[in-house]
């Protein structure tokens, strides 16, 4: 599970980490309209607000927000799906989201969760980076300024974190921690004498 303030390179990262072939995406479930270009099922699962919230109550959701009128969520059942194969499953979840998937009451999950927060090396350099994007005016971008800066206080409660360099350095830190996990000895099944 990662986290990281908007702007730390966080999904970048995940794209890059996604291209390892042991590494399962974790598909969020939104009820936010289809964009041109995306697929359902690959990047989004798209569900009307009444089935997202009959997943809801049916306990079907390991974390779930609304963000802005939209919901969004992780769906249980796929993750535990790939844990149960043997496959590692990548989910990248903001602070809030985080939370409620520590809080889950499925062992199965407890078990498997190893959860990493990347952090953005200061609030300027963070600003140099969102401006750099050119995707937000200043308002929005003093907005995601201040939504880091709570986020980055959360960082204490994950059993990983990265102080975010460069993209290279970030994703070798980042393999290092998914090596170090599966080397856990109650992760290993070694059948022997």
């Amino acid at each position: 599970m990662v986290s990281a303030p908007s702007g730390t390179g966080k999904t970048t990262l995940c794209t890059n980490v996604r291209q390892t072939p042991d590494l399962v995406y974790s598909v969020s479930c939104t009820t936010r309209p289809q964009r041109p270009g995306e697929q359902d099922g690959v990047d989004y699962f798209f569900l009307s607000k009444s089935e997202f919230e009959k997943k809801m109550q049916r306990g079907e959701m390991l974390e779930h927000a609304d963000v802005y009128g939209h919901y969004y969520g992780t769906p249980k059942g796929p993750v535990l799906e790939h844990l149960a194969a043997g496959r590692d499953v990548l989910l990248d979840i903001d602070v809030q989201g985080a939370r409620q998937i520590r809080g889950s009451r499925d062992a199965k999950i407890q078990e498997a969760l190893a959860d990493i927060f990347i952090m953005p090396p200061d609030l300027e350099e963070l600003r140099r980076r969102l401006q750099g994007r050119g995707t937000e005016n200043a308002q929005q971008i003093a907005k995601r300024i201040q939504a880091a800066d709570a986020e980055m206080a959360d960082w204490k409660s994950y059993r990983y974190t990265i102080l975010s360099s460069s993209m290279e350095e970030d994703l070798i830190k980042f393999r290092a921690i998914i090596r170090a996990e599966r080397y856990l000895s109650r992760r290993l099944n070694l059948h022997h004498g």
